[in-house]
């Protein structure tokens, strides 16, 4: 018997296990008893060659990280590593270009350093389906949905997109906003554009209007692209009223334009972000936006793709609840 057959009998993970049998003491006591139970009726003996053996292999978990601005991935990274400290497996952290092909970049990272598995923060759809088959190793999609793509080695843990966006639209009609613009990524490449963007289709049919192209102006998730983006929109001299943003950190780059051409923050322009970062509380003024729960995902990514490395687990797929949180940066028509 090996702490694999422990872990398996026990329903608990090889790295809980491994805490019980090195006596550390971040450990419940009810998975305390339900080890050592095992351990006494199976006379295990733990092996002290074997273990100097899995020290000496890599235990390491990869986070590939789609762009360096989103703060929402930041939270996760750190909630990740908080999780994953008191067990046996160290976590290398891996910035990508928001437009980068993060599968072709794991399909090298794996050749080169053999991680037990990885964290996808962010993914394009397209990339997924044209070369993931050549990942082999235990994989979490996180913040994106990958229940669709059917690769057994892939979990994903996010909200429901599309469902949020429409939301915080439906937000917007209801405090009287028609002249709604909208700030997001390129519907051509990123997966949680197009999902947002699909909420606020949503949302404009249900209100019986239709969605004016140029109302939509693209931008990278990153406050000068933010900026930029609304000042574009600014220069079209539309009627907006209300504006929403596909990140915090979006709606904070184009509230500042906002502010640059002399107008105000909600009094001449409503805006609402996504994402529920700790700088929209304190932004001023402070931004009605989505939360994400980023330590319920980041738990549960860590959860299940252990899960899959120790335990041999199929893939899960998980929708996380959102919050539209109201604050002072919408104002009613």
């Amino acid at each position: 018997m090996t702490i694999v057959d422990i872990a398996k009998e026990s329903g608990y993970s090889v790295s809980t296990v491994s805490r019980v049998l090195n006596g550390r003491r971040d450990v419940s006591p009810a998975a305390r008893t339900k080890i050592m139970e095992i351990v006494e009726a199976r006379h295990f003996v733990p092996n002290n060659n074997a273990k100097h053996l899995k020290q000496t292999v890599s235990m390491s978990i990869l986070i590939l990280v789609k762009g360096t601005s989103n703060m929402l991935f930041a939270n996760i990274i750190e909630a990740v590593q908080t999780t994953v400290e008191d067990s046996e497996y160290s976590i290398r952290v891996h910035y990508l270009d928001e437009d980068a092909n993060e599968v072709s970049e794991a399909i090298k990272v794996c050749r080169e350093h053999k991680p037990m598995g990885i964290l996808f923060l962010g993914g394009n759809e397209k990339y997924f389906r044209e070369q993931f088959d050549q990942v082999k190793v235990p994989c979490v999609l996180v913040t994106n949905r990958g229940d669709e793509l059917g690769f057994a080695n892939l979990s994903s843990v996010a909200i429901d997109d599309t469902a949020a966006a429409e939301e915080a639209v439906d937000y917007l009609f209801a405090q009287g906003h028609t002249n709604i613009a909208v700030i997001g990524g390129d519907l051509q490449v990123s997966s949680t554009s197009i999902q947002r963007q699909k909420g606020c289709l949503n949302s404009f049919k249900k209100h019986g209007r239709e969605f004016d192209e140029q109302y939509y102006s693209k931008a990278r998730f990153a406050y000068d692209s933010a900026y930029r983006a609304m000042d574009r929109l600014l220069d079209r001299k539309l009627p907006i009223t209300a504006v929403f943003a596909m990140s915090d950190v979006m709606a904070i780059g184009a509230i500042r334009a906002i502010h640059d051409r002399g107008l105000k923050v909600p009094d001449d322009i409503s805006m609402i972000g996504f994402d529920g970062s700790l700088l929209a509380d304190y932004y001023s003024p402070k931004i009605v936006t989505v939360r994400q729960d980023s330590e319920e995902m980041a738990v549960r990514s860590v959860e299940i793709l252990l899960s899959m490395i120790d335990l041999n687990h199929q893939a899960i797929h998980e929708l996380i609840p959102f919050e539209l949180k109201n604050t002072e940066s919408v104002i009613a028509r």
